[in-house]
């Protein structure tokens, strides 16, 4: 093995690594927040007793979870420039991985809301309460403690599958600066072990804050 690391250009160039990661992690979190919206409009969707609602949100949901993350943000980047709509890599990126997220998150929220008796909802509006009310205030509390963990992991994976913005241009997250230092040194190792630990760190520190917040909420 003739390959010498030369570490010191690496370390030189981390600020800017960094600053991809600010990228990278904007796109994760935006990505996360609309997949939450989707996902719940879709599991309340598919719980609907309206044939045209129930198979629109089981088509979505079929074709979200059943497709390549890979696929999708090439259809959002690639197949819109064939209707004339053109999508930036940023976009096509949050799109795409937002599209995958809402699927899986639908299924996770339609089996937290499986899980909660239906007589708490009927206790809810026993007591005055309506339909709105009973669900914000007894229902959403605890669909939420089920499914923090879920999302939870769910937020992990959109973290990594920002990684997959190189394929469409995206060169200011983490690993589309990544690529483009390696493009001009040929530092592969260095550049890419450094991006590998800088995924680590971030999932990390976003898994032990998840955890202290469980901690902190449901630990009665």
């Amino acid at each position: 093995m003739n390959y010498t690391f030369h570490w010191y250009p690496a370390f030189k160039l981390l600020p800017k690594m960094l600053y991809g990661s600010i990228t990278t992690i904007e796109i994760a979190f935006l990505s996360i927040i609309f997949g939450i919206i989707l996902g719940a409009i879709l599991a309340l969707a598919k719980n609907s007793n309206n044939k045209i609602i129930f198979s629109i949100a089981n088509i979505w949901i079929e074709i979200s979870r059943n497709t390549p993350a890979l696929y999708q943000i090439y259809m959002v980047y690639f197949g819109l420039g064939t209707f004339g709509i053109y999508v930036g890599s940023f976009g096509a990126l949050l799109i795409g991985i937002t599209f995958n997220n809402s699927g899986y998150l639908a299924e996770t929220f339609r089996g937290g809301l499986r899980a909660i008796p239906a007589t708490q909802m009927k206790t809810g509006r026993s007591l005055g309460m309506n339909f709105f009310q009973s669900f914000i205030y007894i229902i959403l509390p605890q669909l939420f403690r089920i499914v923090f963990h879920s999302v939870t992991n769910q937020t992990v994976l959109a973290i990594l599958m920002t990684s997959l913005g190189v394929i469409v241009g995206m060169n200011t997250d983490l690993m589309g600066v990544t690529n483009e230092l390696n493009a001009l040194s040929f530092r592969t190792f260095e550049y890419f072990l450094l991006a590998a630990v800088l995924y680590y760190l971030i999932t990390k520190i976003f898994l032990n804050s998840a955890y202290l917040l469980s901690y902190k909420l449901f630990r009665y």
